[in-house]
């Protein structure tokens, strides 16, 4: 496995906290807005903010939840308020506005996995259309909750969905890596400790379950991938790994590319 760079957990909180500070001084605005998942990226993305001493609202968005998600959350929002005077909290149950929106699209597609996979992600842009409408009335920023590999290495996200954000303070980081500042920020246990999921399918699936590799597995792809190595360089779990990161990185670049726009010529 290709070495992982040392990190200051200390120096890398007050870095973000500063960051996300001035971000939100200079764009005039009052402080930030977050999805709460009951995951590790949305409770440290939160700490972080609320650390900014502007306001922070966490917004809880379930859709047909699991409720060990809905639990985690809770309790990391419940702990954040004890530690924090400026975090607030508000929930958006969006179960009744998604089972709405599935009555008037049609859902008898020959292809039931790309219905499935499209409600996914509609759940996922119903939450973003949430939490800008709070941004909207109590003038804040939309923090996004996305990770290094997540964002850039194999798109795991929806498109204007958990994507569709003002700023990104932890994409800088692998998830390992937020899973340390998450232990230097005393992030509950019981979300250190869950395993990882996007909780857009209503059960307990896990990330794994859904890319094919863990995320230690996919940030060492990731590192392999910048030195230049090739799927031939590799045999065993790594090759399988290897090429499941590529085909990952290859199929959702729309994702982690600009939008394409199309130039007229001046003449």
């Amino acid at each position: 496995m290709t070495k992982k760079r040392t990190l200051s957990v200390e120096k890398i909180n007050t870095h973000i906290v500063n960051w996300l500070k001035t971000y939100a001084e200079n764009a005039k605005v009052n402080g930030f807005v977050i999805g709460i998942s009951g995951g590790v990226d949305s409770a440290v993305t939160s700490t972080l903010c609320a650390q900014t001493g502007l306001q922070v609202l966490c917004i809880e968005m379930p859709i047909h939840q699991a409720q060990s998600h809905v639990t985690r959350g809770r309790e990391h929002i419940e702990q954040l308020k004890k530690r924090f005077s400026n975090v607030s909290s508000a929930e958006a149950d969006l179960t009744s506005v998604f089972e709405n929106f599935k009555k008037i699209v049609p859902g008898n597609h020959s292809d039931l996995s790309k219905v499935n996979l499209s409600l996914a992600n509609t759940r996922a842009r119903l939450r973003m259309t949430t939490l800008y409408y709070f941004a909207g009335i109590h003038c804040l920023l939309v923090a996004g909750t996305g990770n290094k590999v997540e964002d850039f290495g194999v798109g795991f996200y929806t498109k204007y969905g958990d994507g569709g954000v003002d700023l990104s303070p932890i994409a800088d980081l692998m998830k390992s890596e937020v899973y340390l500042l998450g232990n230097y920020l005393k992030i509950p246990d019981s979300i250190l400790k869950a395993s990882p999921t996007d909780g857009l399918f209503g059960d307990e699936r896990t990330d794994e379950d859904q890319l094919g590799a863990s995320y230690d597995e996919l940030e060492w792809a990731m590192a392999e991938d910048h030195t230049g190595k090739s799927i031939e360089d590799f045999t065993g779990r790594d090759k399988i790994v290897f090429e499941i990161y590529k085909r990952l990185n290859t199929n959702n670049q729309h994702k982690m590319t600009a939008i394409p726009v199309c130039f007229i010529p001046k003449d």
